[in-house]
């Protein structure tokens, strides 16, 4: 057991190899060169209650004389201390090799499944394919005996209806051979009459049968209208209300431009548009100059104080220039202007949330903090950074209600 002295010790404070045991933590140091050799891998230590609790395993069952080697000269004591540094490092390196030996296996593995996997996906979709392909080419032989059937019936109405034509020639025919064997005018004219009628009847009957079919439909083209929408999302899904009063609000503070200012009015007619500072001032943002976009911004926000994003961008300067208050009051302006909450502004409400909740961490607020990240958490659960930074909040206030 070792005290700590009111110190505060971390595992990385702690060196131990077979022979040598290091405690640093400035301005103390504990040094021991054991008496024997110890197994390092099964030996433990517990930081807790102001003392290391130390838990070594000998290598050899032995009795020991004492804790540390005694009556060792400063060469001994320096070639131990060397020999255990080499020997961490020589261990570390091999760990390391291993680790990489390990990671180029899974990889290797995860490359091998991965391509199993494919392998399979593509037999399936050939299988898919060739099944696809089976039917379709059923399908089209059935469809050509059926066109074959029908040929074979439309050649027997044809040979019926020409046998049907036939019979009236044959019976023109013998009318007149009658007529010549039996020349007599008023039978001749009659018979003939008759003929005649005949005729004229069939090739009205074929008329009306041809007259009875359909004509092929008109091809068209049918026009779909969608209704505009400004919004991403589908109009069932959306919350129409709400949307028409954001888009109103934003509408009515691109109106609104205080251009009366007297001390604005040698300005440029550019630099009193808020859109071209807030963009001049991203540009400052990005080439580090945080002064010069806070200028901007302010401008912007004097020329129209209904925009969020120029309260936005400015929050964000400020957390780079460490005035955390003015973040916080910037990132709370923007969340007011932002409302009411819909698609189109939530990436700038996440922003705000992010901004106010770092500059309260900042400020050693963490509940009020971890508040903020939690809200941007429920507009984006899909936010792995955002996510990662509330579960280290949350760990920084488990530590601040121990340590009190």
């Amino acid at each position: 057991s070792l005290p700590l002295r009111g110190a505060r010790a971390t595992p990385a404070n702690i060196f131990c190899s077979e022979q040598y045991l290091k405690v640093s933590i400035p301005p103390f140091l504990f040094e021991a060169i054991l008496y024997a050799p110890i197994d390092d891998t099964n030996s433990t230590a517990k930081i807790g209650n102001g003392n290391i609790f130390f838990t070594l395993c000998k290598k050899e069952p032995a009795m020991w004389d004492s804790l540390t080697l005694a009556n060792a000269g400063k060469e001994k004591l320096q070639y131990l201390r060397e020999n255990a540094v080499l020997k961490a490092q020589e261990k570390a390196r091999e760990e390391t090799e291993a680790k990489k030996i390990t990671k180029q296996e899974h990889k290797k593995y995860a490359l091998e499944a991965t391509m199993k996997l494919e392998e399979a996906e593509r037999k399936r979709i050939e299988d898919l394919k060739e099944k696809e392909r089976q039917k379709v080419a059923k399908e089209l032989q059935f469809w050509k005996n059926q066109q074959k059937d029908a040929d074979k019936y439309k050649s027997i109405q044809k040979k019926g209806e020409l046998h049907q034509e036939t019979e009236p020639l044959k019976e023109r025919k013998n009318e007149k051979m009658n007529k010549t064997r039996i020349p007599k005018e008023g039978t001749s004219k009659i018979r003939l009459k008759s003929t005649k009628g005949h005729g004229s009847c069939s090739i009205f009957s074929q008329n009306l049968k041809e007259e009875q079919v359909p004509a092929p439909r008109a091809a068209a083209t049918i026009k779909v209208n969608f209704t505009p929408r400004v919004f991403p999302t589908a109009l069932r899904e959306s919350r129409v209300a709400e949307e028409e009063e954001w888009l109103h609000k934003q509408a009515e503070a691109r109106r609104i431009v205080n251009s009366d200012l007297s001390e604005l009015e040698d300005l440029k007619e550019e630099e009193k548009n808020p859109d071209w500072l807030k963009d001049k001032g991203n540009k400052m943002f990005a080439m580090g100059n945080y002064l010069g976009a806070v200028n901007a911004y302010n401008l912007a926000v004097r020329l129209n104080n209904k925009l969020p994003l120029p309260y936005l961008n400015r929050a964000a300067c400020h957390l780079k220039l460490r005035n955390l208050h003015k973040a916080i009051e910037d990132s709370s302006k923007a969340l007011e202007l932002l409302t009411p909450p819909v698609p189109d502004n939530e990436n700038a409400r996440v922003k705000a949330h992010v901004r106010r909740g770092t500059a309260f961490c900042q400020l050693e607020l963490y509940a009020e903090g971890l508040q903020d990240y939690e809200a941007a958490l429920k507009i984006d659960p899909k936010n792995k950074n955002i996510e990662k930074d509330a579960e280290k909040i949350r760990h920084l206030i488990q530590e601040t209600i121990q340590s009190s």
